[in-house]
């Protein structure tokens, strides 16, 4: 008995993995016929799991959406992160999922076993939210959901986009990978109208079905995603881009500087190579007077004259205004 308990968990895990699964290959997973299989899949039904089958070559298994949320079985680890998940989603950008999020615990802890239960506790008893008001920039949970299914699924997506400057366009792309910032979320597509990948903030985007056909997904634009879009999103959006060197560790500029600020990597124990952008030489100059670094400048040649010509109005502004005076006691 405790071997099929394992077994169905195993199943319901692949299941839940991948769109479509055929029985020859869930039996080749689990070890065991096609036989034992279906006969799994019947024990899943039962206990609340709806598992859609279609007979045929082209047939197979998948979980199908239900009536209610069937039992959800979690270990230690997984409860615990759950429970903490749910306590910080409120700061992570998504509209209205605050007061859901409290619901939702508040429903876990009720279920959590004694040991569980004080370990969420004594979190939730030493941590002080520090939460944000209402942001122009929240994104609607029913639309990161519904970009998510079209991701998994390989499913083209049509949408209206609304850019920076409030023009909207319709768009229709194959979406790859959704990646979260430190405050906003962004889709990673094939946008089919320019032949190219592109990156959306997903607060900007307003889905238009009907949705499809199905693709075959193409190799990413990069292996690290999350280093793609902070490099678009720092650097390749703005007309004036530079690479500096920071003389300070790695791990001392990356408190400094976000993944939406710019892309560091290291060069050598006690310098780093920073590739940012601005709207321009004189704004970009700005930005790095407020790191507090020292650095070196290797690319663009412009941007030195610019920090020269900050430095000049600085010296003629100390000039015209003399020596300081000390204060009158």
């Amino acid at each position: 008995m405790v071997e099929t308990s394992a077994r169905l968990l195993r199943l319901l895990s692949l299941l839940q993995t991948r769109r479509e699964w055929s029985g020859a290959d869930l039996a080749g997973r689990l070890g065991v016929s096609a036989r034992t299989v279906r006969r799994d899949v019947d024990r899943l039904r039962g206990l609340g799991y709806p598992v859609d089958a279609e007979p045929g070559t082209g047939g197979g298994y998948r979980l199908g959406a239900g009536a209610e949320l069937p039992p959800l079985l979690l270990d230690d680890d997984e409860a615990v992160a759950v429970a903490v998940g749910l306590r910080t989603a409120a700061g992570h950008g998504i509209e209205g999922i605050g007061e859901t999020s409290v619901r939702a615990l508040a429903k876990l802890e009720q279920v959590l076993p004694h040991r569980l239960r004080r370990r969420v506790g004594a979190l939730n008893a030493v941590t002080v939210p520090m939460l944000r008001g209402p942001r122009e920039d929240a994104v609607d949970p029913a639309v990161l959901t519904e970009l998510a299914h079209l991701c998994r699924d390989a499913e083209r997506l049509r949408f209206a986009y609304r850019d920076h400057d409030g023009a909207e366009s319709r768009r229709t792309v194959e979406p790859h990978r959704l990646v979260c910032s430190e405050h906003r979320w962004y889709l990673v597509a094939w946008d089919l109208d320019r032949a190219d990948w592109r990156t959306f903030r997903v607060d900007r985007i307003a889905p238009r079905p009907p949705h499809g056909p199905r693709f075959v997904p193409r190799d990413p634009p990069a292996e690290d995603l999350a280093a793609y879009v902070s490099q678009g999103v720092s650097t390749r959006a703005y007309a004036t881009h530079a690479v500096l060197r920071l003389l300070v560790p790695l791990e001392e500029a990356a408190r400094r500087v976000s993944p939406s600020t710019g892309t560091l990597r290291a060069d050598g124990p006690d310098r780093c190579v920073l590739r940012t952008g601005a709207a321009s030489p004189e704004v970009m100059v700005m930005h790095l007077l407020m790191l507090g670094f020292e650095f070196e400048v290797l690319e663009p040649a412009e941007l030195t004259g610019a920090i020269r010509a900050a430095r000049d109005r600085l010296a003629r502004s100390l000039d015209r205004g003399g020596a300081a005076r000390p204060p009158e006691v």
